[in-house]
């Protein structure tokens, strides 16, 4: 079992967007840098745990819980002329992104970035490193089971 923190832009997939969808399970298409890819290709596993975190908007921050619902497979942006997600170098026989699929468990209070930086045990996070830009990065264990039991008073 691994750990995963995942972002995702509330304008294109929010964590109430995809509660509302068949299954609560939505493809995590348009990763477009190769460290996040590897980590969907290579790493992750169905059941895997993650935080939904909403970046890119007015308060950043863990809105919800998700695991892994489907083991990669091709990004279908990446072959859509009309796609923002579009990759010209990429094909059907070779194709450069992959998604996994998504499920949301439930939704949590927010647990902001000022939240998260305030915890010393959490000082090590990726996503608190200066410079960090991944839409996609792995969690200790304990870094999980801290934010799941301290912070949002969840069974980790």
């Amino acid at each position: 079992m691994r750990y995963w923190l995942m972002k995702s832009e509330p304008s294109d997939a929010s964590v109430d967007a995809v509660l509302a969808m068949p299954g609560q399970t939505v493809a995590w298409y348009g990763v477009r840098n190769y460290q996040a890819r590897n980590f969907m290709r290579d790493q992750m596993r169905v059941g895997d745990k993650a935080f939904f975190y909403h970046s890119n908007c007015a308060e950043p921050g863990i809105v919800g819980l998700a695991e892994v619902a489907k083991l990669a497979y091709p990004d279908q942006t990446q072959f859509d002329r009309k796609s923002k997600y579009y990759d010209p170098k990429a094909t059907p026989e070779n194709p450069r992104w992959m998604n996994v699929d998504v499920r949301v468990v439930q939704k949590t209070r927010l647990v902001g970035l000022p939240e998260l930086r305030a915890q010393p045990e959490l000082a090590q996070m990726r996503i608190l490193q200066r410079g960090n830009r991944l839409s996609i990065t792995p969690l200790d264990p304990r870094e999980w089971t801290f934010i799941c039991k301290q912070l949002l008073g969840v069974k980790a």
